[in-house]
C-alpha cells in the first residue's frame, strides 16, 4: 500500500492513490472513476468515498463494497484508523498521527500554500476607468476583485500580468471637457482645492444638466424626445469636439491632454489608497486606431459590411445575436473597435495563455461578441483564450447609482469614511488602548479598508450585492475586522509567551490531541486546496469564507481552553504552535484579498 507520504502531501491525492491500489487488490484493474470528498459535518469522518462506480466490479451491494474496502483499508493502509457505512458512502477516519505530521509539515513549510511555477502567464484587467469622472463604490469593487484574483493565480504558480484600460477617449470624455470649456472660467485643481478627477467629474455632471435643460426646450418647440436628443446644441458641439480629438486638432488634443493629466493625479492617490498597482497601463487612445485597422481587414474580407450611412457593422443573427456596430457614421470609433485592437496589442505582445477581463455583468453581451468576432476574424487561437470574469452589480439601501447625475458613492468619500468609522469604533471598545497616535491612525486605517475589502470580496462575485458600511465596521460575526482582531489577539499571546522565555518551537509529538485541536490542524492542511479551488472558480469569496471559519473555530477554542496558564508544557508549547500557525493562515488567506492584519488591537 502507498504510505510514504511526501512534504505537504495532498491528502485528498493521497488517499485516492491508497482506495485505487486497495480496490486493483480486492477487484484487479477497473476503469470506474474513484471520487474522494470531504465527508460532510454531520457525519462521522475526515474523507469519504463514493462506492456506486464499483459496484460493476465488485458485484455486490453499496453496504457490502463499502464495508469490504473499508476493511482492506483499516488493515493495511497505516494511516486509517477506522470507517463507518452509509448506504453506498464510505466514511473514512485518519489516525491523530496522521494529522500531527501534517501539522509539523505546515509548521516547517516556508511556502505554505504557494504552489510551484506552472509556467502558465495569465494577463488580468481590471479598472478600467473613463478619465471623465472620478472612481466610486463599482470601481471598489472592480479594483478589489481584479487585484485579488491576480495574487490568488499568483499563489496558484502562475505568472500574472496586472494591466489598467485606461478609457481616455471618446464622447464621454469630450462632455466633460466641452463643459469645462463652455462653464468652467479656467477653473483647476489647484485654484479649486479638488482632486483632479473630481473637478473633471464636476464638469461631466454639468453638461447633463445642460443636456437635459436643451432637449426639454427642444421638446417643447415639437420635437420628439428622439430628435431632441439628437439635435441638442450641447451634444452636437460634444460630437465635433470627438471629431475634432480624432483629427489632433491641437487645440482640442491639448485641453484632452490636460485634463486627462488632471484625472491620473487623482486615480493615481485613489488607487494607493485602495492598495492596488498594475504592472502595465494601457490606453484606449493609443489602441483604437489598431481596431480601426481590424476593422478595415473585416471590410475587406466580407465579414463586415458598410451602410448607406458609411457606418460599418457586423451580421452575428447567425450566431443567434444581433448586427454590431464597429464604426459609426463619421469614422469614429466605439468601444467594440477599441477593445479588437487592445485584444489583438495584447495576445500578440506578451504570449498569453489567458486573457481575463473583470468588467460588470452589464457587459456579458459585449464580450461574448468580441470573442465572436475575433474568431471570425480568424484569431480563433486568442479568442479562445479570453475569458470575461462577469460580476455583479453594487447596489444600495437607496437604490443604484448614476454617475451623470452625481447620485455615485465616491471611492474617495467612502475610504475616508470607512477609516474614520473604524477610528470612533476601535476607540469605543478600547481596542487602541496603549498605542501610540501613530499606531492607532495605522490600526484605524488598516481596519477600515479591511472592513471595505472583506465586505466587497466574500460575496459570490457573479451576485449583486447591498453594501452596508455600517454592517462591515463589526468586530463580531462574518467582518473582515473580527478576522483582523483574531490575529491580533493571537500575536498578543505569542509576544507574552516569548516575553516568559518560553520556546515553544520545537516540535511536540505524542501529545493527546482535543477534538478541537484535531479540527484546527485539518482547517490548516484544507489551506492550499483552498487556494486552489478560488482560482479554479476566480472567487476571492471562498478565501474569505475559509478566513473566517479558520477564525471563529479559534476563538471557539481559545474560550474554551487555556494556552499560556497550561500547566502541562508539552501541551503548552503544542497549543502556542497551534496559534502560531493559525495567525499566519490567517495572515496568508488575508492578503489574498488585499488585506492587511495588524500585530496588534
Amino acid at each position: 500500500m502507498p504510505h510514504n507520504i511526501t512534504i505537504m502531501m495532498n491528502t485528498e491525492q493521497y488517499l485516492l492513490d491508497t482506495v485505487t491500489a486497495a480496490v486493483k487488490a480486492l477487484y484487479g484493474e477497473t476503469n470506474a472513476p474513484l471520487q474522494i470528498q470531504k465527508t460532510r459535518k454531520e457525519f462521522e469522518g475526515d474523507y469519504t468515498l463514493v462506492v456506486f462506480p464499483l459496484l460493476k466490479a465488485s458485484r455486490k451491494a453499496p453496504e457490502a463494497t463499502a464495508t469490504e474496502i473499508g476493511e482492506y483499508l483499516t488493515a493495511n493502509a497505516p494511516e486509517i484508523k477506522g470507517y463507518n457505512v452509509i448506504k453506498g458512502f464510505l466514511n473514512l477516519s485518519l489516525k491523530d498521527a496522521f494529522w500531527e505530521e501534517r501539522f509539523n509539515e505546515i509548521s516547517h513549510n516556508e511556502h505554505f500554500g504557494q504552489a510551484a511555477p506552472t509556467g502558465r502567464t495569465i494577463m488580468i484587467e481590471y479598472s478600467s476607468p473613463n478619465t471623465n469622472k472620478p472612481l466610486h463604490l463599482g470601481h471598489i469593487r472592480n479594483n478589489l476583485l481584479g487585484y485579488s484574483v491576480a495574487r490568488i493565480l499568483q499563489a496558484n504558480g502562475h505568472t500574472v500580468i496586472k494591466v489598467n484600460l485606461v478609457n481616455d477617449r471618446g464622447i464621454h470624455i469630450c462632455k466633460s471637457m466641452l463643459a469645462w470649456k463652455l462653464y468652467g472660467n479656467g477653473e483647476t485643481p489647484v485654484s479649486s482645492g479638488m482632486k483632479g478627477d473630481h473637478l473633471v467629474g464636476k464638469y461631466y455632471v454639468e453638461f447633463d444638466k445642460h443636456y437635459k435643460a436643451q432637449i426639454k426646450e427642444l421638446m417643447a418647440a415639437g420635437q420628439s424626445e428622439e430628435e431632441a436628443k439628437r439635435n441638442a446644441p450641447i451634444m452636437q458641439q460634444a460630437q465635433e469636439m470627438l471629431r475634432r480629438w480624432e483629427a489632433k486638432d491641437p487645440e482640442v488634443y491639448a485641453l484632452w491632454e490636460t485634463m486627462n493629466g488632471w484625472v491620473y493625479e487623482g486615480f493615481d492617490v485613489t488607487y494607493k489608497a485602495l492598495g492596488v498597482d498594475f504592472d502595465k497601463v494601457y490606453y484606449e487612445s493609443q489602441t483604437y486606431l489598431l481596431g480601426k485597422s481590424l476593422v478595415e481587414e473585416g471590410l475587406q474580407k466580407g465579414i463586415f459590411f458598410r451602410k448607406e450611412d458609411g457606418s460599418v457593422w457586423i451580421d452575428l443573427e447567425k450566431d443567434g445575436l444581433d448586427q454590431k456596430l464597429l464604426l459609426r457614421g463619421d469614422g469614429t470609433s466605439v468601444y467594440m473597435t477599441q477593445d479588437l485592437g487592445t485584444a489583438y496589442r495584447r495576445l500578440e505582445d506578451n504570449r498569453l495563455d489567458e486573457m481575463i477581463y473583470v468588467v460588470g455583468n452589464e457587459q456579458n453581451y459585449h464580450f461574448q461578441v468580441l470573442k465572436l468576432i475575433l474568431k471570425k476574424l480568424g484569431y480563433s487561437s486568442w479568442s479562445d483564450h479570453i475569458f470575461h470574469l462577469s460580476y455583479g452589480m453594487v447596489e444600495l439601501p437607496e437604490g443604484k447609482m448614476k454617475s451623470r447625475e452625481g447620485t455615485v458613492v465616491d471611492a474617495d468619500d467612502l475610504i475616508a469614511a470607512m477609516i474614520s468609522t473604524a477610528r470612533e469604533m476601535s476607540d469605543e471598545l478600547g481596542k487602541l488602548d496603549g498605542c501610540t497616535p501613530e499606531e492607532a491612525n495605522a490600526i484605524a486605517a488598516m481596519v477600515g479598508l479591511g472592513a471595505l475589502k472583506y465586505f466587497i470580496l466574500k460575496v459570490d462575485p457573479k451576485k449583486t450585492m447591498l453594501f452596508d458600511p455600517k454592517e462591515s465596521i463589526d468586530f463580531n460575526g462574518n467582518t473582515g475586522p473580527f478576522i483582523q482582531y483574531t490575529h491580533a489577539r493571537i500575536r498578543s499571546i505569542l509576544r507574552k509567551a516569548e516575553e516568559a522565555g518560553i520556546d515553544y518551537r520545537q516540535d511536540e509529538t505524542n501529545v493527546p490531541l482535543l477534538s478541537e485541536e484535531l479540527s484546527l490542524i485539518k482547517m490548516l492542511t484544507d489551506y492550499p486546496a483552498t487556494v486552489q479551488s478560488a482560482a479554479e472558480n476566480f472567487a476571492p469569496s471562498i478565501i474569505g469564507a475559509y478566513a473566517y471559519e479558520l477564525a471563529k473555530s479559534f476563538n471557539g477554542y481559545y474560550h474554551d481552553h487555556s494556552i499560556l496558564k497550561e500547566e502541562n508544557a508539552s501541551v503548552r508549547n503544542m497549543r502556542l504552535r497551534l496559534a502560531e500557525q493559525v495567525a499566519r493562515t490567517i495572515r496568508l488567506a488575508m492578503s489574498l484579498l488585499g488585506i492587511d492584519v495588524p500585530e496588534r488591537m
